[in-house]
């Protein structure tokens, strides 16, 4: 699962087309400059510049616009970076660090489809045991219909699949903003309850609720 990236792409990516930012996108990318160092800066702002330039796309090119650009950042499991066996970074604390887990992929990827309007009911962050590597693992599904098969984005493999392509993840539960499900075969799986059962998923949107950041005990940024 270790991904090493790009990360000078990052910094292009403003160059190509910068639009106007908003005031919430000035305070985050002064926070996160304050808080990381410029560099981690300019990767919000790079961020922030791919959601205005997917905001007209197709879904299918805003799947793919945000897999690519997330799929650049370093994977460095979360005991060597936070100093925890487990830790849920939010979008900026995952490009402030330049670097996180899986989790982090897929939690950066599920809240900029989320804003660039695709439906909740649409995407799934999907817990898997990658078997090859023989850990778990989590990557974001999109369904494009109710009834169809979800296509997944992912950072061990960088191409977007349809999930019956990949035999090597085996799903074990899925959620989104409101819902779990307890996955049974290679589908949707069986409801059951509310994502607010997941202490992470708790903690991780309260602190995104405050903006709250916090610092890796390692520096990955380049």
């Amino acid at each position: 699962m270790r991904k090493r990236a790009t990360l000078f792409l990052l910094f292009l990516l403003p160059s190509i087309m910068t639009f106007a930012l908003s005031d919430s996108d000035s305070q985050w990318i002064e926070k996160v400059a304050n808080f990381y160092g410029d560099r981690a800066g300019k990767r919000v702002t790079a961020w922030r510049n791919v959601v205005a330039n997917s905001a007209n796309l197709s879904e299918k090119e805003k799947l793919a616009a945000v897999n690519n650009f997330f799929n650049q950042l370093y994977f460095v499991n979360d005991i060597d970076l936070w100093g925890k066996k487990d830790y849920w970074a939010t979008p900026l604390e995952f490009l402030g660090s330049a670097a996180g887990d899986c989790e982090d992929f897929s939690i950066a990827k599920y809240f900029t489809l989320r804003e660039l309007g695709i439906d909740d009911k649409k995407l799934r962050l999907v817990y898997v045991k990658a078997i090859k590597l023989n850990q778990f693992h989590m990557v974001v599904a999109y369904y494009p219909t109710a009834s169809s098969e979800p296509v997944l984005l992912d950072n061990i493999d960088p191409e977007i699949k349809m999930a019956s392509k990949r035999r090597d993840l085996l799903p074990v539960y899925s959620f989104n903003g409101s819902r779990l499900w307890l996955m049974k075969e290679r589908g949707k799986g069986e409801l059951a309850g509310k994502s607010s059962r997941l202490g992470l998923w708790n903690d991780l949107r309260a602190r995104m609720g405050t903006v709250k950041l916090n610092k890796p005990i390692k520096n990955y940024d380049g």
